[in-house]
């Protein structure tokens, strides 16, 4: 990617950066490999209990099964007004700050085109996008399976995806900034599935939370990723899954992978460049010191006596070239070379 085409990304981006949400939004279906997401009904919230969904909701969320369900049912009527073009007031469930939520339902089943079974059949749980803050960029993830359904895979297939579409500039994606999510000290599993798509740990609540269990508090960890940290194809890859780039967001998000790529490719040249501008000017300094018939003699003198030290700087300081190698350090020292040289021989 060329520097003017950069730029254009650049510009494009900026031009269609929003802070605010719209009105109305088709919520989209995701593919994946093991599953298939489509915007979240109210019809499939009895199945959330069918499914035994809030089960050991302590340990996974840190709340308890009631509160789970209740939260559940809110963000799904939530997610549903916003597809109706309702305004959060008009959801049936309000949201004083005005932020919206998205809903899929996850679907065990890699082919969406079957029509001879009924979808709802397929549910296996849910994965949501909550309290999507148009003004921050900002969004918390959160999954939740059936009990039978835990631990399979399932959600590192989801969770990718969804923030791919998540991060994806608008109208594509929703043109997140940041991706956030609070898990409960105790859920190893989840805590270790975060941090392989990139999460980083940005603090912990201490004893935020209550651990019916083991009756006693636990703290709540909190996990972000940026956009600009957040890789699309890695995250996939680490748990051995491939793109799909007909997805929502795929290709918007490639682009910007390759813009970043393009910038660090930029960045690294302008840096190898001031090395060696740097590096020439140490020359050319040395070379002021030391004896010769022309500059390019002395520069050629002072680059002979010089070693590159591993930080992109030729420092003087060792016996390059010499054949001497178990000279002792201070006969090789860089002064001693100067002046060597400034005398036209040994000491």
């Amino acid at each position: 990617m060329s520097a003017d085409e950069v730029n254009s990304v650049e510009q494009g981006t900026q031009a269609t950066e929003s802070r605010t949400l719209p009105s109305s939004l088709v919520i989209p279906g995701i593919k994946g490999e093991m599953v298939q997401l489509r915007p979240a009904t109210l019809d499939d919230l009895p199945l959330m209990d069918e499914l035994q969904a809030y089960h050991n909701a302590s340990s996974i969320t840190g709340k308890d099964a009631q509160a789970e369900r209740a939260l559940v049912h809110t963000w799904v009527s939530r997610s549903v007004a916003w597809e109706r073009g309702l305004s959060p007031e008009e959801s049936g469930v309000g949201d004083p700050e005005s932020r919206r939520t998205i809903a899929w339902s996850v679907l065990a089943d890699s082919n969406p085109d079957d029509d001879d079974v009924d979808d709802r059949t397929k549910v296996i749980g849910m994965i949501f996008l909550i309290d999507i803050d148009s003004w921050a960029k900002s969004a918390r993830i959160q999954v939740m399976l059936g009990r039978d359904y835990r631990g399979r895979g399932y959600s590192r297939d989801a969770m990718p995806r969804v923030m791919t579409y998540g991060f994806a500039p608008e109208p594509a994606g929703l043109g997140l900034h940041r991706i956030w999510v609070a898990v409960p000290e105790k859920n190893t599993r989840s805590l270790s599935v975060y941090q392989s798509l990139g999460f980083i740990k940005e603090g912990t609540s201490r004893h935020a939370l209550w651990d019916d269990a083991n009756q006693r508090y636990q703290d709540q960890i909190v996990f972000g990723t940026l956009v600009d940290e957040y890789d699309p194809i890695r995250s996939l890859d680490v748990f051995g899954m491939h793109l799909i780039e007909d997805n929502p967001g795929v290709k918007e998000a490639l682009a910007a992978r390759e813009h970043s790529l393009a910038m660090e490719v930029n960045d690294s040249r302008s840096k190898r460049e001031a090395r060696e501008a740097a590096n020439d000017r140490l020359s050319n300094d040395l070379a002021s010191l030391i004896g010769g018939d022309s500059a390019e003699e002395k520069a050629a003198a002072s680059k002979t006596s010089t070693k590159n030290d591993g930080r992109g700087y030729n420092w003087p300081n060792s016996n390059n070239g010499d054949e001497d190698r178990n000279a002792k350090r201070s006969e090789r020292a860089w002064w001693r070379n100067l002046v060597n040289r400034s005398r036209g021989g040994n000491e």
